[in-house]
């Protein structure tokens, strides 16, 4: 790109600090709130994670777009790389945007994939100090200003509601094999689906307010999904009941959260959350520590938990909970991701135990 082309944009924090570099992406306005990811690769997969939804994505690793965009092949009707249908983020923050890609799996550039999807994006900004302050003070409100001309006031997004922005709006089935379990889509990553299809496991994807009780099924799956979990009183509700029918329950992420506050504990938003593939978990009652792909904003207060339920996990750099487990019954749930993607697959034992636990 020559220089007499480059587009100034801003992102502005809500206490008044500003960034300066150049649009990459699609030349708008836009709003949300400034997160940052410590992933090395894998910005295909995260950006199309509907957990991200509202968020406006800091990436902490300098050089970003030199692999490009993957194509949108389909495999048992899911994008096999993506996470879902579309790009979920509001904007993308990076140092260094690598304007020419190599890849054979390459099909676009990043820049041409965000325009397309019209997502402004932002490069040439000094990341590790825009980190640093958000590791110092919190997340923060924010927004990237393109057009100077146009006004655009901050939004919080969790304060809508994004679970029902991200889920289906009807039932949907994959069929694999006999055992069946209903997924309770509250932002569900196309990967946790491929993990129980490659497990001969038949998947019945509902919405998140659905009433998934009414289904014959062998277990229910909590899938991961975008803010508050409180939001989302129809699923904790159902949770509820179906707690008490005994079926096997998996959570993972937001539906770790959802099944906490279902078991009556509460939860509370981290000051800055954990995002990113390389967040190390201890399995308590073990010396195994495991390196996790996470992406949430969220976590369980484990003081709150019912005398029946237990820690299962616990974050090594924080000591924030990152899994439950019920001490008699099959519910257990992890705040990281065991089918990763991107990040390390350490933990896909974790749908095997889920998968073991059907009857």
């Amino acid at each position: 790109m020559k220089e007499n082309q480059k587009i100034i944009a801003k992102l502005i924090l809500e206490d008044g600090t500003e960034f300066s570099g150049y649009s990459f992406g699609y030349e708008s306005n836009t709003n949300g709130e400034v997160v940052f990811n410590t992933g090395m690769v894998g910005y295909p997969e995260t950006l199309t994670d509907p957990s991200y939804r509202g968020q406006i994505l800091v990436c902490t690793y300098p050089l970003i777009g030199n692999y490009g965009v993957p194509s949108g092949e389909k495999e048992n009707n899911l994008y096999k790389n993506f996470e879902s249908e579309n790009i979920h983020i509001r904007g993308l923050i990076v140092s260094d945007y690598s304007f020419e890609y190599s890849h054979w799996s390459a099909e676009r550039s990043l820049s041409n994939w965000l325009k397309e999807e019209k997502i402004p994006a932002i490069y040439g900004i000094d990341t590790r100090m825009l980190t640093r302050k958000l590791r110092d003070k919190g997340t923060m409100l924010g927004k990237i200003v393109i057009d100077e001309k146009s006004k655009i006031d901050f939004e919080d997004p969790n304060q809508r509601d994004l679970v029902g922005e991200v889920s289906v709006k009807d039932p949907f089935e994959y069929p694999a094999g006999k055992k069946k379990i209903v997924l309770v889509d509250c932002g569900t990553k196309n990967n946790i689906i491929s993990a129980f299809l490659g497990r001969n496991i038949s998947v019945i994807r509902v919405p998140y307010d659905y009433d998934f009780n009414t289904i014959k099924a062998d277990g229910i799956m909590l899938s991961n999904g975008p803010g508050d979990p409180k939001m989302n009183s129809a699923t904790i509700e159902n949770t509820k009941k179906a707690m008490l029918k005994n079926k096997p329950i998996l959570g993972i992420c937001l539906g770790s959260q959802i099944l906490a506050l279902a078991a009556g504990a509460d939860t509370y938003k981290l000051k800055y959350g954990h995002r990113g593939h390389n967040q190390p978990c201890n399995e308590l009652g073990t010396k195994r520590c495991y390196i996790t792909s996470q992406n949430h904003g969220y976590a369980v207060d484990s003081s709150t938990l019912p005398e029946d339920w237990r820690e299962w996990f616990v974050n090594d750099n924080d000591g924030t909970n990152e899994g439950i487990i019920h001490i008699s019954k099959p519910f257990f749930a992890s705040q990281f991701h065991p089918e990763a993607s991107p990040g390390p697959d350490d933990c896909e034992f974790i749908f095997d135990m889920f998968v073991r636990a059907l009857k």
